[in-house]
């Protein structure tokens, strides 16, 4: 067993795993823009419908549930929140692809180091929502 090798391995797939989330958030970002370009009227055309629209409860997709419920329906704001969600999840993503495979070869120190930075990124999200 080479560790080396072995590093080399889990840092491509780290990678990979950094590549696919930006290029389908990019995915899902793109077409939600489009689809909400596409769908003009369903956002008004008028000053005050632009206001409502940016305004920071008018698309409703303010929950994971809202998220998912407009994803099933194609939404265009929400497939774009969905983007950013998966754009912001991908670098945890990594991290617990890091934990993983710290934990698969035997190295401790860094799977509670890698823990730790998890349960901080977790406690700031727990703790954002509270705010």
């Amino acid at each position: 067993m080479n560790p080396k090798r072995d590093n080399i391995g889990v840092e491509l797939a780290i990678g990979e795993i950094l590549r696919w989330g930006v290029r389908c958030s990019l995915a899902l970002i793109v077409v939600g823009t489009l689809i909400c370009f596409l769908h003009t009227g369903e956002y008004g055309d008028t000053a005050a419908d632009l206001k409502r629209l940016l305004s920071m409860d008018s698309s409703g997709v303010c929950s994971m549930a809202a998220i998912a419920r407009g994803f099933i329906h194609f939404d265009g704001a929400a497939l774009v929140v969905a983007g950013l969600a998966l754009l912001i999840a991908t670098p945890i993503m990594r991290v617990a692809a890091s934990i993983v495979a710290f934990a698969v070869s035997r190295d401790w120190i860094y799977v509670a180091i890698s823990a730790a930075v998890m349960a901080l990124v977790v406690a700031s999200f727990a703790l954002g929502g509270v705010g």
